[in-house]
């Protein structure tokens, strides 16, 4: 099956690493605007076929999109990334008209594709790409909240002094240091919940280094994070590809569930050879839902300022 990667740069090169060390394709096609430089990542992954192991072949092209005819996935990164001391809301009026663009040629070449969101700011850009590409819902994810949640897995294990095979847990709701929603009602250290193991101020530290994690990132890097992002993305991808039926909290367009409409946010899923088969609808605390509901507003507050 052919995956495609719109966007070779660090993130984008990263899915494309991810998926073919996993070798559960048989093509990445890796699509970019600047002269050669898809080529060039691509050849370089390629070459370290025989070293890794893997028999996924990954080819590049620069604007060509004839080359993705047939995709069964094609992830979109494009777009300018975060800089520090930026939101992911102001990225909105840059972002917009590439990803619309994008999602055009890759539905005019794969009209079956499944297409999943990288680009931000996400949520927004999951919900344009609703509105613009004619594709059923099912077949429109936004990659947020798997990231996210390895993130919070991450900030629980470090707080535990475990290892990280240990803990579970999920982030769902905005993909936006102020919108996202760790559920620490659910997270757990090998099924015990890990309230029992923490303090409230560790819970609290907990909580908000997972929702600057990325800003974090930025502000170290100089730019947005590439591992984690790409990572996500093959854990998504691969449960398409090998209909997993895995459940992985998404920002999908929502109609009733968790009480929001005509909107994309991070809810869990389960992710399978047809892209959304069902959204998980996982009981809230009061407080939980109130948060939901205002990542809710502030999503549909960016949402306005789209122009389709």
């Amino acid at each position: 099956m052919k995956v495609t990667v719109v966007g070779a740069g660090a993130v984008g090169a990263s899915c494309a690493e991810y998926i073919a060390m996993k070798d559960f394709a048989a093509e990445v096609v890796l699509v970019d605007i600047k002269e050669g430089f898809a080529e060039g990542k691509a050849m370089d992954l390629m070459q370290t076929a025989s070293l890794n192991g893997f028999d996924t072949k990954i080819t590049g092209t620069t604007g060509d999109y004839s080359k993705t005819a047939g995709s069964k996935v094609a992830v979109i990164t494009s777009g300018i990334p975060r800089k520090p001391g930026m939101t992911r809301e102001e990225l909105i009026g840059i972002n917009a008209g590439i990803v619309k663009e994008v999602t055009q040629n890759l539905v005019k070449h794969s009209p079956d594709v499944i297409i999943i969101v990288v680009s931000n700011p996400m949520d927004t850009m999951a919900y344009l790409v609703h509105k613009t590409s004619g594709l059923p819902k099912e077949r429109i994810i936004g990659m947020g909240g798997a990231l996210d949640s390895a993130r919070f897995k991450y900030r629980l294990a470090e707080a535990l002094e475990s290892p990280i095979s240990d803990v579970d847990g999920m982030v769902i709701a905005a993909h936006s240091d102020t919108g996202m929603l760790p559920l620490f009602s659910k997270a757990t250290r090998n099924g015990v919940p890990v309230s029992e193991f923490l303090s409230d101020e560790q819970k609290a530290n907990v909580i908000e280094e997972t929702k600057i994690g990325g800003a974090t990132l930025t502000k170290l890097l100089g730019t947005s994070a590439w591992y984690a992002p790409g990572a996500a993305v093959s854990v998504m991808v691969q449960s398409i590809l090998c209909d997993q039926k895995k459940m992985i909290p998404c920002s999908l367009m929502l109609d009733g569930e968790y009480g929001e409409s005509d909107i994309c946010l991070g809810v869990p899923a389960i992710i399978g050879k047809d892209g959304v088969e069902k959204i998980v609808n996982i009981t809230l605390t009061e407080e939980e839902k109130a948060k939901f509901a205002e990542a809710a507003k502030a999503v549909r507050d960016v949402n306005g300022d789209l122009k389709f």
